[in-house]
């Protein structure tokens, strides 16, 4: 296999349990997929469908039970800090709940100096502010206004813009977003999108959204994973799985869109 035909992330075989004996639950049952270099992935299912379950696996925030995960053809190393503080450089998350995702009592300038932190860059004062400055400007944030304050200061709108800003800063390989605007209006919801796919063609990001809008997934995605109790039940490229479903799960998902070509201006 040539270098640029080798999947950026994948999985084989991927299970989590939790519990065990007559507790156990099985969150994911056998998972396969592979996610190529600045490809648009949706996993698509309902509330306990697992797609969050398997979103911490792909972050390295749960160890799978059997299987494994793979970045760049090679097995992952995180048992070690460092390991895991390598691969977050590269692998970034958005959540649905902005708030949960940062430290309350840090000001905003610490949120973001954080990032340049994490990418162990040593630089001045001068070029730190300026690349916050930019970050935030990239996401329509007024460094100034926001850097003394709080998150909890702040709107969701903002805290999203912020995500958003600190991935900027941070130029992953891998963007997972999770229900990344589910909490915010219409309006703001279209802008997200818009920043998000931005980056995608500045830094050819391979983005991986967790939904269980297949409206959403079908308008923004290359490829369609949807899953059903912890399991894929159908794979495929986006136009092709929501023109012509396979399995009777999918087809309810569609089904509960009913005008999805409406909805998103895709006549």
């Amino acid at each position: 296999m040539k270098p640029s035909e080798t999947p950026l992330l994948s999985g084989s075989g991927i299970t989590k349990v939790f519990g065990f004996g007559n507790n156990k639950t099985i969150a994911l049952q056998d998972i396969d997929f592979s996610f190529r270099e600045g490809e648009i992935v949706s996993i698509v299912g309902e509330s306990g469908s697992g797609k969050t379950t398997l979103a911490k696996i792909l972050m390295g925030l749960l160890k799978e039970t059997t299987g494994e995960v793979l970045y760049k053809g090679l097995p992952r190393q995180l048992r070690k800090h460092s390991q895991r503080k390598r691969y977050w450089k590269d692998i970034q998350a958005i959540f649905q709940d902005p708030f949960s995702s940062f430290n309350l009592f840090h000001k905003v300038v610490r949120l973001l100096d954080d990032c340049i932190e994490l990418q162990g860059l040593k630089l001045n004062k001068e070029e730190r502010l300026r690349r916050m400055k930019e970050a935030c400007s990239f996401v329509n944030l007024k460094f100034e206004e926001l850097m003394n304050k709080y998150p909890f200061e702040l709107s969701g709108g903002q805290m999203q813009r912020l995500m958003i800003a600190r991935i900027f800063m941070l130029h992953p390989k891998v963007l997972i977003a999770d229900e990344p605007t589910s909490m915010i209006d219409a309006c703001s919801r279209s802008t997200i999108l818009d920043m998000l796919l931005k980056l995608r063609d500045e830094n050819n990001m391979t983005i991986i959204f967790i939904t269980h809008d297949v409206g959403l997934a079908y308008y923004i995605s290359d490829t369609l994973y949807i899953m059903e109790r912890g399991r894929i039940v159908e794979r495929g490229p986006a136009e092709s799985i929501i023109l012509n479903p396979t399995h009777d799960y999918t087809r309810q998902l569609i089904e509960d869109v009913p005008k999805i070509h409406e909805e998103w201006n895709l006549a």
